[in-house]
């Protein structure tokens, strides 16, 4: 339990919502940059 936190508290549930967000990204972003690096010439003739 976390003290002096209401369940409705409106900047808790900001903060959860911005980290859920920002791994969200995180999770997305990484694998497509991996992607973007490769020469799709190269991958096609594999």
């Amino acid at each position: 339990m976390l003290f002096n936190v209401a369940p409705t508290d409106p900047a808790v549930f900001a903060a959860a919502s911005a980290g859920m967000l920002l791994a969200a990204v995180a999770a997305c972003v990484v694998p497509a940059r991996a992607a973007a690096r490769v020469d799709p010439v190269v991958t096609l003739k594999a």
